[in-house]
């Protein structure tokens, strides 16, 4: 079987994106793995599939595949991919989409100005709802990582993150206590870790080591949540600037009852064909 792909990237989160509606078919986790093998495949940190909705109400249906070959909830950097994909694939003459997650619906938007801005919906803070094992929500949570006690505020954007703030993300946290948060027995479906450093009310640096994944140079859900997680801390304003390796995102947040709004790059790095 033989299909095509498109290579795209938002801040260095790569993806491979394949049309589900023009070229019908189905991967095993093991295809996957193969593909997002960086040395004998394409590589990628997750793959995106575009399918025709299950409600006519909405435009699309996006699903999203790490590299492991598990399907996860939901991908921020990868949602702005996919809104410019089906635009320049011609799927679609909108410029503002409605899309089905797992989770329920994103509505991403291309701005004039090239970007894009995607309407992620509410956090959730709820422990059953990250899934996250506690008696009740609270801002910050005890965590104990190894030999350490830590403080994480749990959100959902549709996936599970667990987000510190810390005076240095440089100084081998991430790479120390990123694999032990993600399999805390706490979080039953693992959780994407945040390492989080305030630079001022309006910025941030991020570092996020994710589930299934491992560390990326970029992640937008995992922005999304370090800024809600900020602001219910007191220590961040409604609209930040994310810094990660990959490059700024723009996050905004109204507080309790509104959607995280994210606006960030999407492009296109170029497009192939892959014998499976």
């Amino acid at each position: 079987m033989t299909l095509s792909f498109t290579k795209m990237q938002g801040l260095g989160n790569d993806f491979i994106v394949l049309d589900g509606i023009n070229q019908p078919f189905t991967l095993t986790p093991e295809q996957i793995r193969q593909l997002g093998d960086r040395h004998f495949g394409i590589g990628f940190d997750q793959l995106l599939l575009v399918e025709k909705p299950t409600d006519p109400a909405h435009d699309f249906r996006y699903r999203i595949f790490n590299n492991d070959g598990g399907e996860v909830e939901q991908c921020g950097n990868g949602a702005r991919c996919f809104v410019r994909y089906v635009t320049e694939r011609g799927l679609t003459d909108k410029t503002e989409i409605s899309v089905e997650v797992a989770t329920g619906i994103i509505k991403p938007r291309l701005e004039a100005n090239g970007l894009v801005t995607v309407d992620m919906g509410e956090p959730r803070f709820a422990p059953r709802q990250i899934p996250f094992v506690a008696d009740e929500d609270q801002i910050e949570h005890s965590l104990q990582v190894g030999d350490e006690t830590v403080s994480v505020s749990v959100v959902s954007m549709g996936n599970p993150h667990a987000v510190q703030v810390l005076a240095d993300i440089d100084d081998g946290v991430v790479e120390r206590q990123g694999p032990l948060i993600e399999y805390h027995p706490r979080f039953p479906a693992r959780v994407n870790a945040g390492f989080m450093q305030v630079l001022s009310r309006n910025a941030v640096r991020l570092r996020v080591f994710e589930r299934g994944v491992g560390e990326t140079i970029a992640c937008g859900t995992g922005a999304c949540a370090a800024v809600v997680s900020g602001i219910r801390r007191g220590l961040l304003d409604e609209t930040v600037t994310v810094t990660t390796r990959g490059g700024n995102v723009d996050i905004t947040w109204r507080g309790p009852g509104q959607p995280v709004l994210m606006t960030g790059s999407a492009v296109t790095v170029f497009q192939g064909t892959v014998e499976i």
